[in-house]
């Protein structure tokens, strides 16, 4: 279906100028009309329209004007026979093209494995890039089948000469050590169970994820690193292999049986699959020990924490009536200065039991407290985790490039020193031993780190001294300040970077539209919050809903609630009318709806390099297993349902094709598929704004992942997926799995800038939870609006734009506070343009990146990043306090993610809702068939939708009310449950929509 085109499009795009007037004249009627659309048509895209289908109508009426002929006389054009072959003949001879040869064919091929192939194996992304080397060589793109070849070719040249050049690299031992990995391990060795210690289980231990928090876990990731290491491969051996290219070959290594592994590659294919599998298992169970070592130390911390809570609060005792006390003590002590104390003081004081609770209650306060918990720390420390913890940092190497932290990397080689020299019965560090403490120790752990030995000399703790190093190299690795060699999440943070950001300043400072003078870009901040600061006071004596007063402890701003909206008076007429028409329909009927419409599953593709199922076959298995994955009903539970299929087929289909990023695929091509579905004069032209938030689900806990968080479902174990939805339409952009403690910021900017959808996104409204000062900051930087719902809004605090200009704003004093730091966001614009761009290019995760700006960080980026934020967020604040609309309008988006979460539970029924996995893939392939469902749940709900509301009784029915009410995502018309019946050619009765192309079948091989 051919887009709608506005008239500036038509005017740049479908203008005929110059010679091209020329060389339509001549022509006559439905001749000269459909050479000028061939002519502009190829001009714009490099290749002729396949048929009248492809050419918009507002594009066919407006060049009809120009070359005078009737829009109508186009349909009497002959699209096949010698008159539209010599037409095409002109427009390649007149615009400097020629068609493909085979000779072209083979350079084009060689190109793409030169130049494409070796960094990029995504099918459609190499199509992009031969279509535009195309276009600048003057060859007209052969038809669609004939470039599917060229493709395929480009790939296979491109993977034969990697494997080359990465197998060469192989030492030969090295070879033989892996060669004998796989030499006798079994097939059913699938890395669910636990591996044994004999040789042929190795393999299969690799491969597994690692278990829960605890140490047995910490020394089996210690011998599986120690394993990966002595087969001695070098770190920088896919130095020059694009990251996508290692990750296929890994993909490909981690879901093949060990006998195919060794009997159908060649030997260099094989070496070179095993050792990308074992670059990236060693990256990442190194990334794995940091997570532990932080989860542990976190976790010894906790539990002393409750143990010392729950002591001093049954000890504690309030003491009412010190001062009199105090003053009864005195008095009897100077009238009897030579008594007894027992005889004096005790009597005085109510006794001993008074005196007792003094003290109790002395120790719940200060010091003591912290001093206890360190002490059961410690303890807990010593009795069970101690030798797994020393054992684990001998197994990493810790590197930082700031030296306030080398104390830190001191106190790491001083405990494995002492590891190697002595046994854990040594209890102090030897006399003269350099034991640094100052930035390494914690000031409550620091006094109870000497102790005097058997000669009454002072020495420092050995075990005292390592629980403080562990809390504090924590702290220190949570920010990246310190750093290991050999990961990938925890590595160097240069890394995360752009190496060439020097090179492309004025490039990357344009692509995030910022100016290059730090001045120019405060200067407009600062001017913005005058205007805004000053708007805000002016308005606000007219302002019935807001009040900003003094002296008030509940804060300073006083905002009352808006009224509600007028309810939607015919929405509920409108989805019994939708069920009606179409009845109940089986999730699983919609879901293959979707797929037959927009041909989404395309998008799975073989993690091997060929294919080896029936289209046909493989689409409908696909939508088996995202039917399982997305209803938690499980692979064993769908394979029992009414098809063809058997638990073992849909089991071997979602080894080889059913990943992470093809699923992220499926659900963007539906998101497109909707925003190209909606019709203008019902949903509008579409909208810029999303909102997030995060919703509970329950999890399986014997891995690393799930976690238990107090703000979540009574106390369950369980992880967050965080949804970015669009804010009118209610079709979810992107998901993602996180963990219960993570940053909900990382998660935003990540879902508006990783999302991959057509939507362009300007705004993005959170809750209290993703609206932080840093949060603020970087979205300022990449060029979208954060717009926050707070929920304690009275205590907000407005900053001022300078020093001395409080009394400019009389009315808002009681909300204002310091003035920003200006010189600092100068100081540190460039560096913080670098991590921007860093975010924007995703030369890391959004998450390792903010990692360098969390509150234990010394770096001056990440003071100037708060200054930026706090900046950005007073100009939200001014403008949001006073607009009403605003905030009506950041009401209802979070009512729309908030109304997606509760569709989850209703689609994602199966085992109560739990995630039933500890593997992190399996989590989140759960989250993103979720995803899909409900996507194709809006999807079909938006085409029945528009066909309902087309029919004459519908028309004008719709109030202001209704409309803004309206959504696709309602369930009253859909079955997740019952038998599980597939029929693909079983079709629902809806308008029209996107193009179909059958889901599976490729596309057409005419020449």
């Amino acid at each position: 279906m051919a887009r709608k085109f506005d008239e500036d499009e038509l005017i740049e795009h479908w203008t005929l100028i110059g010679d091209e007037l020329g060389q339509v004249a001549g022509k006559r009627g439905p001749t000269r009309l459909g050479f000028a659309l061939l002519l502009k048509f190829y001009t714009r895209h490099g290749r002729f329209p396949r048929g009248r289908g492809e050419l918009p109508d507002e594009a066919v009426d407006y060049v009809a004007r120009q070359v005078g002929v009737a829009a109508t006389e186009l349909a009497f054009y002959e699209w096949d026979g010698r008159t539209v072959e010599y037409h095409r003949a002109q427009v390649r001879k007149f615009l400097g093209f020629r068609e493909c040869t085979v000779d072209d064919a083979e350079k084009l091929a060689v190109w793409l494995a030169e130049q494409v192939c070796q960094r990029e194996r995504r099918v459609e992304r190499v199509r992009e890039e031969l279509l535009r080397h195309c276009r600048d060589e003057g060859i007209e793109p052969p038809a669609a089948g004939r470039i599917g070849r060229i493709i395929g070719s480009g790939l296979r040249q491109a993977e034969k000469t990697l494997v080359a050049r990465v197998s060469g690299r192989i030492p030969a031992d090295a070879a033989a050590r892996m060669s004998a990995l796989v030499a006798e391990a079994r097939d059913e060795d699938d890395g669910e169970e636990t591996p044994g210690e004999d040789g042929r289980a190795l393999f299969a231990q690799i491969r597994t994820d690692p278990g829960n928090i605890s140490l047995n876990t910490t020394r089996e990731e210690i011998a599986k690193l120690t394993a990966i290491r002595a087969i001695g491969l070098s770190a920088s051996m896919f130095a020059d292999v694009a990251p996508k290219v290692l990750a296929g070959w890994r993909d490909r290594a981690a879901v093949e049986a060990p006998s195919h592994l060794r009997d159908d590659h060649s030997e260099e294919t094989k070496l070179t699959l095993l050792a990308a599998l074992l670059h990236c298992r060693q990256r990442e169970i190194t990334d794995t020990l940091v997570d532990l070592l932080i989860a542990t130390v976190h976790k010894i911390n906790a539990r002393a924490e409750r143990r010392v809570v729950d002591e001093f609060v049954a000890d504690l005792k309030r003491v009412s009536g010190k001062e009199n006390i105090l003053f009864r003590i005195t008095e009897a002590a100077v009238g009897a200065p030579d008594g007894v104390v027992r005889d004096v003081v005790f009597p005085a004081a109510g006794g001993v039991g008074t005196l007792m609770d003094l003290l109790a209650e002395y120790r719940t306060k200060g010091n003591a407290f912290r001093q206890h918990k360190q002490r059961v720390f410690k303890a807990s420390y010593t009795n069970h985790y101690r030798a797994g913890l020393i054992e684990l940092i001998d197994a990493l190497e810790f590197r930082s490039h700031n030296t306030m932290h080398r104390p830190v990397l001191d106190a790491l080689e001083l405990i494995k020193r002492y590891r190697v020299e002595t046994t854990h019965a040594t209890q102090y560090y030897a006399r003269g031993e350099h034991v640094p403490v100052d930035g390494v120790i914690p000031a409550d752990l620091a006094e109870l780190l000497h102790r005097a030995d058997k000669r009454g000399r002072q020495r420092a703790q050995r075990t005292v001294y390592e629980c403080g190093v562990f809390q504090t190299l924590r702290e220190r690795l949570r920010c990246k300040e310190i750093w290991v060699v050999g990961a990938e999440k925890w590595r160097n943070p240069d890394e995360d970077l752009p190496a060439d950001f020097e090179a492309k300043r004025a490039e990357n400072y344009a692509a995030l539209r910022k100016p290059t003078n730090a001045d120019a870009f405060v200067n407009e901040i600062r001017e913005e919050m005058r205007t805004e600061l000053a708007v805000l006071h002016d308005a606000l004596p007219r302002l019935d809903w807001l009040d900003i007063k003094a002296n008030r402890k509940q804060g300073a701003i006083v905002l009352s609630p808006y009224d509600a909206a007028p309810e939607p008076r015919n929405l509920r007429r409108l989805k019994q009318a939708v069920r009606a028409r179409w009845g109940v329909v089986p999730l699983l009927d919609m879901l293959t709806e979707t797929a037959l419409r927009t041909g989404c599953l395309a998008a799975f593709t073989p993690v091997g390099t060929r294919g080896e199922i029936d289209p046909a076959v493989l689409a409908e298995r696909l939508l088996l297993l995202v039917y399982a994955y997305g209803t938690n009903t499980g692979v064993r539970a769908v394979a029992a349902g009414d098809h063809a299929h058997s638990e073992d087929d849909l089991r071997y289909t979602r080894r080889r094709y059913m990943t992470v990023p093809a699923c992220r695929e499926v659900a963007r091509a539906i998101a497109n598929a909707t925003f190209a579905a909606r019709q203008a004069w019902l949903w509008g032209e579409g909208t810029t704004a999303v909102a997030s938030d995060s919703t509970h689900f329950q999890a399986y806990d014997q891995n690393i992942f799930t976690e238990w968080h107090s703000r979540y479902r009574r106390g369950k174990r369980g992880v967050l997926i965080y949804w970015t939805v669009e804010a009118k339409g209610s079709m979810a952009v992107h998901s993602q799995l996180l963990s219960c403690s993570a940053s909900e910021v990382h998660a935003m900017v990540e879902g508006a800038m990783r999302h991959g959808t057509d939507m362009t996104i300007e705004a993005n409204h959170v809750d209290s939870h993703g609206a932080s000062f840093i949060g603020f900051g970087i979205t300022r930087l990449l060029g979208f609006d954060l717009i926050a719902r707070f929920k304690q809004i009275n205590q907000m605090k407005l900053y001022l734009p300078n020093k001395g200009t409080a009394e400019t704003y009389p009315l808002l004093d009681p909300a204002l506070t310091r003035p920003i730091r200006w010189d600092l966001i100068g100081q540190q614009y460039d560096p913080m343009i670098k991590y921007a761009t860093a975010i924007r290019l995703g030369t890391a995760s959004t998450e390792a990146i903010l990692r360098r700006f969390t509150r234990d960080v010394t770096h001056p980026a990440y003071a100037a990043m708060l200054e930026l934020g706090r900046a950005q967020r007073t100009i939200f604040l001014a403008r949001w306090l006073r607009d009403r609309d605003l905030q009506r309008e950041t009401t209802a988006a979070l009512n729309v993610v908030e109304n997606y979460n509760g569709v989850n539970d209703y689609i994602h029924f199966g085992k109560s809702g739990e995630l039933a996995s500890n593997r992190r893939e399996e989590q989140e392939l759960s989250m993103l068939c979720l995803h899909i469902l409900q996507s194709c749940l809006g999807f079909v709900n938006t085409l029945m939708l528009q066909d309902v509301l087309a029919e004459p009784e519908w028309a004008d029915m719709l109030g202001d009310a209704d409309r803004r009410g309206l959504t696709p995502l309602f369930t009253s018309n859909m079955n997740p449950y019952g038998d599980i019946q597939l029929d693909t050619s079983r079709r629902l009765a809806l308008g029209a929509g996107p193009a179909e192309q059958p889901a599976g079948t490729p596309e057409s091989d005419d020449e």
